[in-house]
């Protein structure tokens, strides 16, 4: 089935697709690309935003990384900086890339320690658009995978739910790569909030836990998964409701937040679990981010039907496709 491919290429599908309607409203949208949203990409190549460009940026680290094990933080951790300092510097980084990732880059650019770098308050999405490939990358276990996906977060984004909803994405995208059902992903996300409460990995993390008004790591750690406990019974509502024609930001968030961002892509794919296209149409036929949201639909979609599920004739015209076949081919 080809899912790691799957999941590449469909989350720069659903980038490329989402990247049009990010700032226009429900409206707008509907006006200028029909009722349900775009649904081809345009263009030769198809452009994708910083989401897919960072996405490569992990993917490419971890290809590295897992290729001289033993995998640790101390392995990973300059490999993302240095990948990270390059798409910072890169020509093509003009595609209105999130003001968090660009003052962390900058500062993990100047040398400063990662924990230093990072925008401590910050839990934009950009913490979780990039994560797919931590999930899809073979061999690692669950402690090593959850580390990592909070490390690659923690990088740009110190907030603890930018970790916990990196991790939920990180395992959403693994679980439906290795079978699960769609239906059954939002209670074992669910379990997986409970499970990780009053876990801080501190080996990943190290003193990022010591903020101001933050008393232990576990009390640190504990606000993000409450927070991606919220937004799960939000989601669970709506799926509840089946509700496939309305905005999909009105039931689950906007999308900038992470945990909003985790929350409105899983929709869009559990509302049409076994339409791909569907799936991104409807995240980039949103008000809120809708590049971020298509792209987290289309890392489902894609990791839950693989590669063949995808139009043919799309993996010809994406941007950056030879990189996104060299991650899939490494996985699959």
């Amino acid at each position: 089935m080809r899912r790691a491919s799957g999941a590449m290429f469909g989350l720069a599908y659903g980038d490329a697709l989402g990247a049009p309607t990010e700032f226009l409203t429900m409206k707008q949208i509907r006006r200028r690309f029909g009722e349900h949203g775009p649904s081809r990409l345009d263009g030769d190549p198809a452009l994708v935003t910083d989401d897919t460009q960072m996405a490569i940026a992990v993917g490419l680290a971890l290809l590295d990384a897992l290729a001289n094990p033993p995998f640790t933080p101390d392995l990973i951790t300059p490999m993302w900086r240095r990948r990270f300092v390059d798409w910072l510097n890169s020509p093509d980084n003009n595609r209105a890339p999130g003001n968090t990732c660009l003052h962390a880059c900058r500062n993990l650019a100047a040398g400063k320690p990662w924990v230093k770098a990072t925008v401590a308050g910050s839990k934009g999405c950009g913490a979780n658009m990039r994560v797919a490939p931590v999930g899809l990358a073979p061999g690692l276990s669950d402690e090593t995978r959850a580390g990592a996906s909070q490390l690659q977060a923690a990088l740009t984004h110190g907030h603890p739910t930018g970790l916990a909803a990196s991790e939920l994405t990180a395992f959403a995208v693994r679980w439906l790569a290795d079978g699960m059902a769609p239906s059954d992903l939002p209670a074992a996300l669910r379990a997986r909030c409970r499970d990780q409460r009053a876990v801080y990995h501190e080996r990943w993390l190290g003193t990022l836990w010591q903020q101001p008004g933050v008393d232990t790591p576990e009390a640190f750690i504990a606000r993000g998964w409450d927070e991606c406990l919220d937004v799960l019974d939000r989601l669970d509502e709506a799926v509840a409701r089946g509700d496939r024609a309305s905005d999909p930001c009105e039931a689950t968030g906007a999308g900038w937040v992470a945990e909003e961002a985790l929350a409105t892509g899983l929709l869009c794919f559990l509302l049409f679990p076994d339409e791909p296209v569907g799936a991104i149409r409807r995240g980039a036929a949103s008000s809120g981010d809708s590049d971020s949201i298509a792209c987290l639909a289309g890392a489902f979609a894609g990791a839950h039907l693989g590669m063949g599920a995808w139009p043919e004739e799309w993996s010809a015209r994406i941007e950056y496709a030879d990189e996104l076949a060299r991650l899939g081919d490494a996985w699959d």
